[in-house]
């Protein structure tokens, strides 16, 4: 069971480290399947969004057996924040894996790293009855210490929130784990969650619906009506746990002295598995769970081999399979490990089983856009001269560009007493931090130097 206790003291607090597509909420997309302009965290990318909207769909009916998406396109497209809308579209708990094609093929095991990764990316959705914190958040503080292999890093060690329903209202400490949770959710006041105390799992529900959203919102948030009645409640809680999870838990139990030794996931076998789904199957036909599919992201999938390919297509076949979804931004390349020059540097019968999506190149109105997201979500304050300042710079050079340099203009605002970037602050990031095709015409002035 987590610890968690009422205090009395407020811990020290520290700002919140955020992750790089934390705003995406789904594909942004109306009832029609239509996407809207900016919705979700997402914006432009209509064709895309609602191609992947289809797809949804057809997860939703049963329909993408035996299927894939392939999603092509420029560099700085979103294609990775179009993956993890599909997934968010499909629920809230939908299990969400990426990788990397250089990843997997720097693997000495590359089939059980795939067959891990899959696992990973199903969900085993389970009801059982849980003593619950739940309310809407009223106050969040966290105590932080310096990650012990980075010391550059800060990391939650305990938080202190207030939960409060329309009765009641509870004051608690959380430990560690419940704290990262917390974090990782990107939960703030007026967001209702929900802490399993037993399981030590914290449930995001949505925002509280006396929370007013500003006008011309960024994102669509769901918004949920304040629990009713004491915060601490015996009900029945519904949670997702991963294939891979249920494995591991497995493995541990058959063989505890091999995970002692250092083992660990890797002492997971073929025979485990087996009853693992054997168990599985016996929950979803008696009503305690069912199974949710989840997506497996794989970037830069022309660095794939033929080994891998053909796993791939295998695994879209199993009855226990996720979303598999491949992204690129080659046009013809050689497969790997062959002379044979094919489309995105996968075979044809690989081809023949994925729904490509095309991505486009973003203009400036929907950088300024996205500029404008990732500076909420990221607590920072920009003038709108700045944000200008900043569409143009991504449409010139490129998105991501832009995107870094948002911090360190906040950095440079901050140092100057500031707490707005303005444009002299961009100026100054762009004077320090360059772009890859400066930086690259740079070096080519020294070329002669090297040996």
């Amino acid at each position: 069971m987590a610890e968690i206790r009422e205090i009395k003291e407020i811990p020290k607090v520290s700002e919140t480290r955020v992750g790089f597509h934390t705003h995406i909420r789904g594909l942004g997309l109306d009832e029609k399947g239509k996407a809207i302009k900016v919705a979700d965290g997402l914006v432009g990318q209509e064709e895309a969004r609602e191609a992947l909207g289809v797809v949804a769909q057809m997860v939703r009916e049963g329909k993408m057996a035996g299927r894939g998406v392939l999603i092509v396109g420029p560099p700085g497209t979103g294609k990775t924040a179009l993956a993890i809308g599909l997934a968010k579209e499909l629920g809230e708990d939908t299990p969400f894996v990426a990788l990397g094609g250089a990843e997997i093929m720097g693997s000495p095991r590359k089939s059980e790293l795939l067959m891990q990764a899959m696992r990973r990316a199903i969900g085993v959705r389970v009801k059982e009855k849980r003593t619950v914190y739940e309310g809407v958040v009223r106050d969040l503080k966290f105590r932080v210490a310096r990650h012990p292999l980075n010391p550059y890093v800060k990391i939650p060690r305990e938080a202190r929130l207030t939960l409060e329903t329309e009765d009641d209202s509870v004051t608690l400490t959380v430990d560690e784990d419940i704290a990262l949770q917390l974090r990782q959710l990107g939960v703030k006041r007026g967001d209702i969650i929900a802490i399993d105390a037993d399981a030590g799992r914290v449930y995001k529900l949505g925002r509280a619906r006396e929370e007013k959203r500003e006008e011309g919102g960024i994102r669509l948030i769901r918004e949920v009506n304040i629990p009713k009645g004491p915060v601490r409640k015996e009900k029945e809680v519904v949670y997702t746990i991963s294939l891979h999870d249920l494995d591991t838990y497995f493995a541990a139990q058959q063989a505890p002295l091999s995970l002692l030794a250092g083992l660990g996931p890797e002492s997971v076998t073929d025979e485990v598995r087996k009853q693992v789904d054997k168990m599985v199957a016996e929950w979803i036909k008696n009503g305690r769970a069912e199974l949710v599919p989840g997506v497996l992201f794989i970037d830069d999938a022309h660095l794939l081999d033929l080994e891998v390919f053909s796993f791939l297509s295998r695994a879209m076949e199993k009855e226990f399979a996720p979303i598999i979804v491949l992204a690129t931004n080659r046009g013809k390349a050689k497969i790997r490990g062959t002379d044979e020059v094919a489309p995105h540097g996968m075979p044809l019968d690989m081809l023949d089983r994925l729904l490509i999506v095309r991505t486009r190149p973003y203009n400036k109105d929907e950088i300024k856009e996205i500029l404008k997201i990732r500076a909420e979500e990221e607590g920072v304050k920009v003038s709108e001269a700045a944000l200008e300042k900043l569409a143009e710079l991504g449409e010139q050079k490129s998105l991501r560009y832009a995107l870094n340099l948002l911090q360190p203009a906040y950095t440079i605002a901050r140092r100057e007493g500031r707490e707005e970037i303005t444009p002299e602050d961009v100026d100054e990031a762009i004077k320090r931090f360059v772009d890859v095709k400066e930086s690259v015409q740079y070096v080519e002035k020294f070329k002669d130097m090297f040996l």
